[in-house]
């Protein structure tokens, strides 16, 4: 469903509530005395001075660049990754998905970029899912290692 930017401040601006509603009164009159309509772009901006400023915004951004996969499964870091992105508009274009692949690549686990780094993918979807699949295939072969283990052990 497409929205026109007018609608989009409508519905946005509904949802808001009595002291949201009192800020984005107050902000409208504001922009119109010093001239500036409000635009769906003019929203966003006011907005994220508002409710999200550039300090939050930047600290985002840092412990994004510093993401990495640590002890958990791709599953997880992906979640995390993709939770996370949003912070970085310079992820999030088209003509982005090779960056974003590697910087997706770069905060894997070293045995994952051996596995995957030789591979060049450059298309995001095609790289989380082969990661993901190396992953759960991993964890079963040492579940049955253990398990194989085990058997070995107790006889």
């Amino acid at each position: 469903m497409t929205c026109t930017d007018k609608q989009k401040v409508l519905f946005d601006t509904h949802m808001l509530f009595e002291e949201d509603d009192c800020w984005w009164e107050n902000t409208c009159q504001r922009l119109k005395v010093i001239g500036r309509t409000v635009t769906w772009v003019n929203f966003k901006i006011e907005f994220l001075e508002k409710y999200f400023p550039a300090d939050v915004r930047s600290k985002k951004k840092i412990e994004f660049l510093h993401l990495k996969q640590g002890s958990i499964i791709v599953a997880d870091y992906f979640a995390k990754f993709k939770e996370m992105v949003r912070f970085c508009p310079h992820y999030n274009g088209a003509e982005a998905e090779g960056s974003k692949c590697v910087k997706f690549k770069s905060g894997l686990r070293l045995e994952f970029n051996q596995f995957i780094g030789y591979q060049e993918i450059c298309r995001f979807s095609v790289l989380v899912n082969k990661c993901k699949i190396y992953d759960e295939d991993r964890r079963v072969r040492s579940i049955h290692y253990k398990s194989v283990s085990e058997k070995k052990n107790g006889s």
